[in-house]
């Protein structure tokens, strides 16, 4: 987690709190901090100082009920809400361009009081959107709180407590705890089917979490990987080491050694080196490339 990540992470745990939030809180709910007692505070104090500096009305509050008494810290919604921001003309440019360029899905009424979308057909081409919805408001607010889902994926009922949202490649994902499977997982937020529930506390710890954008197409998906081996040919072998580091040099060319958890990606990767490369394991993935070509004819 990068520091702008924890510092919006830290906004938003301080905002959607009901009563002030201990440090410990703080370092359960937002994550990215050090494990040490004294590196955790020493990084607090200075993401706290950072905020107070962009305007944030972080306050001192005593916890209630707690004994013996403890201070917390929470933001004054009405503070932070009441006051009218005012942006200098060069950065009311630079965020009206960003916001005609990158659209985001749903209500953009926040986003046309700070003047940087308006009405009407915008100054320049959408070069994006971002998609947001219900399911990924439900998805956020589980992660920030530590909550657990539930939700359909895949045809199969699942309970996962939420880690990471990430957008990548124009899809939004999410990276946390399954419980049916026992394992982390990975899910594409758009092909979840229906709504997303929230289904009580989180039990498992954080752990280390996958990013979209170190992953593969292959390696995009919710399930068990697929140890498979592709054979390369000499002439496109500079191509396959450049394009996955690590392979087994043979003779005639190289093996390369994916964890497939998607195959439509797999058969794709496969195909860009068109007969150059050969499936040698598993045996369902050959026979799927097998079939799926001869199908084509």
């Amino acid at each position: 987690m990068d520091k702008l990540e924890r510092l919006l992470n830290l906004t938003a745990a301080l905002l959607d709190t009901e009563i002030p939030l201990t440090a410990d809180d703080i370092r359960d709910r937002v994550g990215g901090y050090p494990e040490a007692k004294a590196s955790f505070r020493r990084a607090f104090e200075r993401d706290k100082d950072e905020l107070r500096a962009m305007g944030m009305p972080i306050m001192v509050a005593a916890v209630p009920g707690a004994d013996p008494p403890i201070d917390g810290y929470v933001i004054d919604r009405s503070e932070y809400a009441g006051e009218e921001l005012r942006f200098e003309p060069d950065e009311l440019a630079a965020l009206h361009l960003a916001t005609n360029l990158v659209r985001l899905d749903g209500d953009d009424t926040g986003l046309m009081k700070l003047g940087g979308a308006e009405g009407g057909s915008p100054a320049t081409d959408e070069v994006g959107h971002v998609p947001f919805d219900d399911a990924l408001a439900t998805l956020i607010s589980a992660a920030a709180d530590r909550k657990a889902v539930a939700f359909r994926y895949a045809d199969t009922d699942r309970v996962v407590e939420p880690w990471r949202l990430s957008f990548s490649r124009g899809h939004w994902y999410l990276t946390g705890w399954d419980r049916v499977r026992g394992d982390e997982r990975l899910y594409r937020v758009d092909r979840l089917q229906g709504s997303v529930e929230i289904a009580g506390p989180a039990r498992e710890a954080v752990g280390t979490v996958s990013d979209p954008l170190d992953l593969r197409g292959w390696e995009l998906g919710d399930g068990v990987p697929t140890e498979a081996k592709v054979f390369v040919d000499a002439d496109q072998a500079g191509w396959a080491r450049h394009l996955l580091g690590e392979v087994e040099d043979v003779d005639g060319g190289v093996i390369a050694t994916l964890q497939v958890r998607n195959v439509e990606a797999f058969r794709s990767f496969v195909l860009s080196f068109l007969d150059h490369a050969e499936v040698l394991a598993p045996v369902e993935l050959r026979d799927d490339m097998t079939s799926w070509l001869g199908g084509l004819r």
